[in-house]
C-alpha cells in the first residue's frame, strides 16, 4: 500500500493527514513533507494518523525527527491517533510520553 499525504490549516496549526502505511519505503515521503512544511515556517503541526494502517520504526524515526525540528523553532508537533495497535507502539517505545496524542484534530487544535 502507498502513502497518502494532505495538509490543511486548523486554527493556528497545520494538519498533516496521513493515510496508508508508514514504513521503510514510504517514510521518506512523509519526512519530505514534514521538513518542507517546517522549512516553510509551519512550526505547529498536527499529524493525523487516523488513516494509517501500519507504522514501523522508520516511521517513528521520521516523527521524532520532525518533533526535534519544530522544537528547535519553539514549535509543537502533536499526533491524532485512536487506533489501539498504533497506540500500543507508542506506549511500548515510550514515545507516548514524548508526543501529545489526541483522539481528534479538534482536541489537538485546542491543546
Amino acid at each position: 500500500m502507498d502513502l497518502s499525504l494532505d495538509n490543511r490549516e486548523s486554527g493556528e496549526r497545520t494538519v498533516v493527514d496521513v493515510g496508508g502505511e508508514i514504513d521503510v519505503y514510504t517514510a521518506p515521503k512523509l519526512r519530505e513533507r514534514l521538513v518542507g512544511l517546517i522549512n516553510a515556517g509551519h512550526h505547529d503541526l498536527i499529524v493525523n494518523l487516523e488513516g494509517v494502517d501500519f507504522l514501523d520504526s522508520t516511521g517513528l524515526g521520521v516523527l521524532v525527527g520532525a518533533l526535534k525540528r519544530v522544537r528547535a523553532h519553539s514549535g509543537t508537533l502533536v499526533l491524532v491517533c485512536t487506533q489501539e495497535r498504533l497506540l500500543k507502539i507508542f506506549r511500548i517505545t515510550g514515545l507516548a510520553k514524548v508526543f501529545g496524542i489526541y483522539d481528534s484534530v479538534e482536541a489537538a487544535s485546542r491543546s
